[in-house]
């Protein structure tokens, strides 16, 4: 019973998450990606700074334990020198006090020196640890640019790509609306050549003139022509010529010089 109830609990939570990315804007979810990805570079980089901070506080503690020590091993040597110059002098009580300030002091210097032993090995271990903290920040910083610039490339991307979707939904709806209460593209086109032609036809039919002086002459001079046939004609079968009607083509009337229409 037991697995069953986790089986559906991740079920569902799997499902959940399905359905949150599938409506979640991927915009924000980049910006919270980022938000991330700094806050962890943020708390990398302070933890680096407490270890490097560890290895600094080493090396000022064996400097200031290398300056005691000095001193220590220093104040050792004078007890030392005046415990002989007072036992030369044969003062045995000044020798004893001076004996026992030598050896305080030379136990001081055993003190010190396994400090100072301590705080090397502890230097040693600090200094890898902080070289291993800078390394770790500075290959983070690298990674963290890296995601900085595939940022902006992603948001390019995704505006391209709700750019290309709004598009895909425009053409989507003048292809729905075709043939139905909207007339398509190809009707419009049709309906404005149609109407363009018949004007221009109108127009030319208008920038036409006729002249009824000019339409006379021309049937004369059809007439013409047609009785000069005719004398040609007769001519032609041997019959006399007919002195009421022109003898020959060049009697016909020239309207060379009259304009056309």
């Amino acid at each position: 019973m037991l697995t069953i109830l986790r089986r559906v609990w991740k079920y569902a939570k799997a499902s959940i998450n399905s359905k949150f990315n599938e409506k979640a804007d991927p915009k924000v979810q980049l910006e919270q990606a980022m938000a991330e990805a700094q806050d962890q570079h943020r708390k990398l980089t302070e933890q680096a700074a407490t270890i490097i901070a560890n290895h600094k506080q080493a090396e000022l503690k064996l400097n200031r334990a290398m300056e005691e020590l000095g001193k220590i091993t220093a104040s050792a040597r004078q007890a030392i020198m005046m415990a002989d110059a007072a036992n030369a002098k044969g003062d045995a009580t000044r020798t004893q006090e001076l004996t026992r300030a030598a050896e305080a002091f030379a136990n001081r210097i055993v003190a010190k020196e396994q400090e100072i032993d301590s705080l090397k090995s502890l230097i040693l271990q600090s200094a890898e640890a902080a070289s291993k903290a800078r390394q770790a920040v500075s290959t983070n910083a690298l990674a963290l640019q890296a995601k900085l610039t595939e940022r902006q490339k992603l948001l390019s991307q995704l505006d391209q790509a709700r750019m290309q979707e709004q598009m895909n939904a425009a053409m989507e709806a003048l292809s729905e609306s075709s043939g139905q209460d909207v007339p398509s593209l190809e009707e419009v086109r049709s309906k404005i050549e149609t109407r363009y032609a018949r004007a221009l036809g109108i127009s030319e039919l208008k920038g036409l003139h006729f002249d009824s002086g000019l339409m006379e002459l021309e049937q004369t001079q059809i007439q013409l022509e047609a009785q000069a046939k005719l004398q040609e004609i007769r001519k032609q079968i041997g019959l006399p010529l007919n002195p009421e009607l022109p003898s020959a083509p060049s009697e016909v009337l020239d309207t060379s010089d009259y304009p056309k229409s």
